[in-house]
């Protein structure tokens, strides 16, 4: 009898521990924490994950300012803050900028168009994506501007002078005022540092024969590949009259040097032309008989340069009327001969 009341005490036994074993398994299959069993049955709390205790929300920021960052499945998910904008502005005026998904986006500015026109007639430019387009007003040729050579003998006493060496710029050869004959006036009674007279100086844009021979010539200006709007002509060998019968010939140089180039167009001041020259020798630009570019004297490549808005009180020019433009260029020493024009200054009987 007691046998067999022991041995139903240890089937008993044994099934209440494999379902307590069973039970408490099945606990850590789900990942929950075992407090208490009896009867077969466990009492289990809430398990932990990334977060803490689930479905948790906090506090978060990013660039676009506060929000809410929830947790879902144990995971912290983005910081969600709501899209808000801000004023900006770019080239082409007032605009939105909205912040989206923690970053700002650009600056968006409503297409903008303004009057502009050249010297052919008038047009608009638009500006989008933060950037003005060219103007779309009818463009102008590239000019040829009509010019005088003379040809000088190499033993004028101004040209090639042995007792000037270097550089010998020299300013304030001639006067600030263009002369009634539309040629530089010489500023001086006498000699200079490298001119011998207001006689031989006379000499160099004037017709006198046995001393120089006038000869006709065009500058071809050509419009510029990576500066919109300027007109150029660029030479480092600039020898036009090489070759020419009509001139005195090289005389021993390798080159025909000792010349001097006069020139003269009209133009309609718009506002914002430049003109720039680099080169030796003298150069002088007058703008409304003006000087406006003084680059006198045998020196090596020089520049200069002159932007109208900034001397149209000066010059006595407005936008909106005709000028007249006058270029006077001497080389008169070896071994070198540069002549550059860079110019928005455009002839109004060129256009497209």
């Amino acid at each position: 009898m007691l046998a067999h009341v022991m041995a139903l005490l240890s089937r008993s036994w044994r099934s209440t521990w494999w379902r307590w074993l069973a039970g408490g398994a099945a606990c850590l299959l789900v990942g929950c924490i075992v407090i208490g069993c009896g009867g077969g049955r466990s009492t289990l709390l809430p398990g932990k994950n990334a977060c803490g205790l689930s479905d948790r929300e906090r506090a978060c920021s990013n660039a676009c300012g506060q929000g809410t960052q929830l947790c879902e499945s144990g995971i912290w998910r983005p910081c969600m803050v709501p899209s808000i904008d801000r004023a900006c502005s770019n080239t082409c005026g007032a605009g939105i900028e909205i912040c989206r998904d923690g970053a700002w986006g650009v600056c968006t500015v409503p297409v903008a168009q303004e009057a502009c026109s050249t010297v052919c007639g008038a047009g608009k430019r638009v500006c989008q994506n933060g950037a003005w387009v060219d103007c779309d007003a009818p463009q102008p040729k590239s000019p040829r501007i009509p010019a005088t050579l003379r040809d000088l003998h190499r033993t004028h006493p101004d040209f090639e002078r042995t007792d000037v060496s270097g550089d010998a710029s020299e300013l304030g050869i001639v006067e600030p005022i263009l002369g009634n004959d539309d040629t530089p006036t010489y500023a001086h009674t006498g000699a200079t540092r490298t001119v011998t007279g207001p006689e031989t100086f006379i000499q160099w844009f004037h017709d006198v024969p046995g001393v120089n021979v006038t000869i006709p010539y065009d500058i071809p200006l050509q419009e510029s590949t990576s500066q919109p709007g300027f007109f150029t002509f660029t030479s480092i060998d600039f020898f036009p009259l090489d070759g020419d019968p009509r001139g005195f010939g090289n005389e021993g140089f390798d080159h025909d040097f000792d010349f001097t180039l006069a020139t003269k167009f009209t133009f309609h001041y718009l506002g914002g032309e430049v003109f720039r020259f680099t080169g030796d020798d003298d150069l002088w630009v007058f703008v409304n008989r003006h000087l406006a570019i003084d680059l006198g004297g045998p020196h090596q490549s020089k520049m200069g340069e002159v932007y109208l808005d900034d001397h149209k009180g000066e010059f006595n020019i407005a936008p909106g009327n005709s000028y007249e433009l006058h270029l006077f260029f001497v080389e008169r020493h070896v071994i070198n001969s540069d002549f550059s024009i860079e110019t928005t200054i455009t002839d109004p009987g060129t256009c497209r």
